[in-house]
C-alpha cells in the first residue's frame, strides 16, 4: 500500500513540475520536453518505476499544452470580441478556465476555442478547458 501511495504522490508531483516547465515552451517540443523532465523527476522520486510513470505523464501534459498555430492566433485576434467575462481567479497558461466561461470554437481548427476573460482574449483547449495562450 505504501508503494501505491508513493507512486501516486510521484505522479502528482511530476504533473505539477511538468506543467510548469512545459507551459513556457513555444517551439513545438512540448511533449518531448515533458517526457524527459517527467522521467527525470520521476526517477528521483520513485526510482525506475517513477521514471516510467513520469515520462508518460510528462509527455501527455507536454502534448496537451502545445501553443496554437499562428493562424489560430490570427483568427482569434481578428474576430469581433465576444462580451468579456469577469472571473476572480487568475487566468494563466496551463490552468483550466471556469465552467461559467462560454467558449467560442475556432471553425478551421476545432482543437481550439477562445473567450474574452477579464478583458483579455484567451485561447483554450476546449475538452479540458485548459488555457494554452493569453493574448494581450
Amino acid at each position: 500500500m505504501k508503494k501505491l501511495v508513493f507512486i501516486t504522490a510521484t505522479v502528482a508531483t511530476v504533473a505539477l513540475v511538468a506543467s510548469g516547465s512545459v507551459a513556457q515552451q513555444t517551439d513545438g517540443t512540448n511533449a518531448a520536453t515533458g517526457m524527459v523532465g517527467g522521467a527525470a523527476t520521476g526517477a528521483v522520486l520513485g526510482g525506475p518505476i517513477g521514471a516510467g510513470v513520469g515520462a508518460v505523464v510528462g509527455a501527455t501534459l507536454g502534448g496537451a499544452l502545445t501553443p496554437p498555430p499562428p493562424e489560430v492566433v490570427t483568427y482569434v485576434q481578428q474576430q469581433p470580441a465576444p462580451p468579456s467575462v469577469v472571473v476572480q481567479q487568475p487566468i494563466a497558461v496551463g490552468k483550466p478556465i471556469p465552467e461559467t466561461v462560454v467558449l467560442t470554437p475556432v471553425p478551421e481548427n476545432p482543437t481550439y476555442a477562445y473567450a474574452v476573460v477579464n478583458e483579455r482574449r484567451v485561447i483554450v483547449e476546449p475538452r479540458s478547458r485548459t488555457v494554452v495562450q493569453v493574448i494581450n
